[in-house]
């Protein structure tokens, strides 16, 4: 029988702020679905079928998008946090819903190329009580390192340190027997990574390492979150879910982008959405309804549903709300957040802050 699949989407996003004001991070338009459309992609293809999403912010939207899953080819279940319980503490409260010996429980904000039917059998073939997906990294100093021995098993959970003695990091995956998820303390919040794991290593418990150097990135912050975007439509991230080929610009259905416009760098343009000549988008993702006007630049930057950019305006690295739009002659720079419904005036220049 094949695991059950849990993901935790139970999060804020206030990294997100404020795309995330109006929809949960894993709901937001990423290369034109939703991002969590990309791992129930993945999932599907690894041949798992049954998903409990462990929901607590919006939880309503999750259902209202998704159903029951058979769209997908997938058979869902919802389950809601009444109050924030971490990690361990979501996990430990699915249990109720598991039909499998194992579940493979993801993070809902990872994007991630990892091989998870390699991931399931290195699992099993290893006998282990869990198996920690851990990831390959350039600089594990900016991360919390996880240390392997010889076989495989893991030795020890480090904290951040500027001499990790390994570069392999907690990338946010991993596959549990079901009593282990079983023996973690109900209805209360528990770090599986500060508590779950170094309690079982304590304890005598098999936990294993799978070690990858496949794609990996955690999208909660604007700028990662526009990166793997593009990485989605350019095909350097793997999906299943993209609305259109991969290539250097997705552009959705209704959507017009007029001659003498270019748009590049795996940039998406929603439905809806308008860009006059000679305006350049790179990278960036634009919701649906985005009006762009005549020779504005768009640099790795998120524009919200409706919101509007007037002649000759320059947005690098730029998160704008819902609905606000930006007068023409802005330039905005890197950091700049500009919160829904708030208009900007003509020839304004801000740099990294809030509006």
């Amino acid at each position: 029988m094949e695991p059950d699949a849990v993901v935790l989407v139970g999060g804020k996003g206030t990294r997100l702020r404020p795309l995330t004001l109006s929809a949960p991070k894993p709901m937001l338009p990423t290369a034109g679905v939703p991002f969590l459309s990309h791992l129930l992609s993945r999932i599907r293809a690894a041949g798992m079928t049954h998903v409990v999403l462990g929901t607590s912010y919006r939880a309503e939207v999750f259902e209202e998008y998704f159903g029951d899953g058979s769209a997908h080819g997938l058979e869902l279940e919802y389950v809601v946090e009444e109050e924030p319980l971490d990690t361990g503490g979501a996990i430990r409260n699915v249990f109720d819903h598991l039909r499998a010996d194992h579940a493979v429980i993801f993070n809902g904000d990872i994007l991630s190329g990892a091989d998870l039917q390699a991931l399931v059998r290195a699992h099993r073939d290893s006998s282990a009580d869990v198996t920690l997906h851990l990831q390959r990294v350039a600089d594990p100093s900016r991360f919390g390192s996880v240390p392997t021995d010889e076989n495989g098993r893991v030795t020890a959970f480090l904290e951040k340190t500027p001499n990790p003695p390994t570069d392999q990091i907690n990338a946010g995956c991993y596959v549990f027997r079901r009593e282990i998820i079983e023996a973690i303390p109900a209805g209360r919040r528990i770090s599986v990574e500060r508590d779950t794991f170094p309690g079982l290593l304590a304890a005598g418990a098999h936990l294993h390492g799978f070690v990858d150097a496949s794609y990996w990135l955690d999208v909660g912050t604007p700028e990662a979150f526009v990166r793997g975007s593009a990485d989605l439509v350019r095909g350097v991230a793997p999906t299943s879910a993209l609305p259109g080929p991969v290539g250097e610009a997705l552009i959705l259905d209704g959507a017009h982008v007029a001659a003498g416009a270019t748009v590049t760098g795996g940039a998406t343009i929603g439905t809806g959405a308008e860009v006059a000549t000679g305006a350049r988008i790179d990278g960036s993702v634009l919701f649906d309804g985005v009006v762009i006007g005549e020779d504005v630049v768009v640099e790795n930057s998120v524009l919200g549903v409706g919101a509007r950019v007037e002649k000759g305006a320059v947005l690098r690295g730029v998160v704008l709300g819902d609905g606000a739009t930006v007068g023409s002659g802005c330039e905005l720079l890197t950091g700049a957040r500009v919160w829904p419904g708030v208009a900007l005036p003509a020839g304004s220049i801000r740099f990294s802050s809030d509006a």
